[in-house]
């Protein structure tokens, strides 16, 4: 079987989905690799590098007429209809953008997304979501400390001491968490609060401060349990409270870095705009959710803040805001390198000495699939 590997054309998107590593891996599988040139150049992966794993480089036109494809982002309209009819197609697919999934399904491709993948300790091994979180937790807060202009440790010089920075931390997933260890690393003075109040111990583990927003009735408990992993939405009475406590904290706070999705929903309003407004000058928000909302609140493109530009860093009220929306992409060789493992190890449910089959019987495999020879198979 023929595996294509084409360059990433999204002009923000530096990662690669196959590295050399992972390359000589699927040749060990039985199959034949072809990597679109410089491929992998932004990710620091050499064209020398595949080619010494036994990889062919090949031009775009070549690489789409393979047998299946892998890529780190859902393709362009130009690059689903350079792929021929019965063409497996693998990567991070958006599985809630119908429309997209729709013309996926339109060319006969059967396309296989890795974010619907479920959470459970089978899945580890290939869970993309997690991998490309840890990353962007620990981008988030360099990017902070880079806007931030002061230091982030205590420091006590003979010109005088220096305040810790006191960074908050919204959301307490996979990027949350990595979050709260990097900014403990650079001597911050960290706390966290989340929806789930079972996350409560691994904050504390980390070395924050944990903030608790009480639960005033049984179904609020029960919500805030969240189900396969995943917080779901609170009630308006809950995040009114949270609310409050986020506005009183963030005041106090010299860097807030937000990372809270709901799949397939808008993203939560966290960082209100008249907290922005009572927030110390100088100080900055790292909205990781940036991107993820459609028309929220009437703004397109916003995440936990809607004062967030997509892909830009603006000043608001003295508060400076980054809404870059591929921070994985920022940290690119790593990125990959762990997106391509997750890859390999789904690929190997798929491909047994160089043939390919889609085992019916197989939970991770039939909840990634979206569409198979031109049939739609999720709604």
């Amino acid at each position: 079987m023929k595996i294509g590997v084409p360059t990433e054309v999204r002009s923000e998107e530096c990662r690669v989905a196959a590295t050399p590593e992972t390359v000589k891996k699927m040749i060990g599988l039985g199959c034949q690799v072809l990597v679109q040139k410089g491929a992998g150049e932004r990710a620091s992966v050499t064209d020398a590098a595949y080619k010494a794993v036994g990889a062919e480089l090949v031009s775009a036109k070549e690489v789409f007429k393979v047998d299946l494809i892998l890529k780190v982002r859902a393709p362009e309209t130009a690059e689903i209809k350079a792929m021929k009819a019965g063409t497996v197609l693998i990567g991070l697919l958006e599985p809630f953008n119908q429309p997209q999934l729709k013309t996926i399904a339109e060319q006969g491709i059967t396309a296989f997304s890795l974010e619907a993948l479920p959470r459970n300790s089978r899945a580890q091994s290939m869970d993309v979501l997690s991998s490309q979180a840890n990353v962007a937790g620990y981008k988030a807060v360099l990017l902070g400390s880079h806007f931030y202009q002061r230091f982030m440790p205590m420091l006590m010089t003979s010109a005088g001491t220096v305040k810790a920075a006191r960074v908050l931390v919204l959301g307490a997933g996979v990027a949350g968490l990595q979050a709260i260890a990097t900014a403990k690393r650079l001597g911050a003075v960290v706390e966290a609060s989340d929806v789930r109040p079972a996350v409560k111990e691994q904050v504390e583990s980390l070395g924050a401060k944990f903030l608790d927003v009480p639960y005033e009735t049984e179904e609020e408990k029960e919500t805030a349990a969240g189900v396969g992993g995943y917080a779901r939405p609170m009630s308006a009475a809950w995040m009114q409270r949270q609310a409050a406590l986020v506005a009183q904290r963030a005041a106090e706070a010299d860097i807030v870095i937000s990372s809270a999705l709901i799949p397939g929903r808008e993203p939560p309003v966290l960082i209100r705009a008249e907290t922005v407004a009572n927030m110390k000058p100088g100080s900055v928000i790292i909205d990781m959710a940036a991107g993820s909302g459609s028309m929220l609140l009437g703004n397109i493109g916003c995440g936990n803040c809607p004062l967030t530009e997509a892909n830009k860093v603006v000043l608001k009220h003295g508060v400076t805001i980054v809404g870059y929306t591929n921070l994985p992409s920022l940290v690119s060789a790593d990125a990959s390198a762990f997106y391509a493992r997750n890859i390999l190890e789904f690929l190997r449910l798929l491909i047994s000495e160089g043939n390919f089959h889609i085992p019916a019987d197989d939970e991770l495999v039939t909840a990634s699939l979206m569409c198979k020879d031109g049939q739609m198979t999720k709604k």
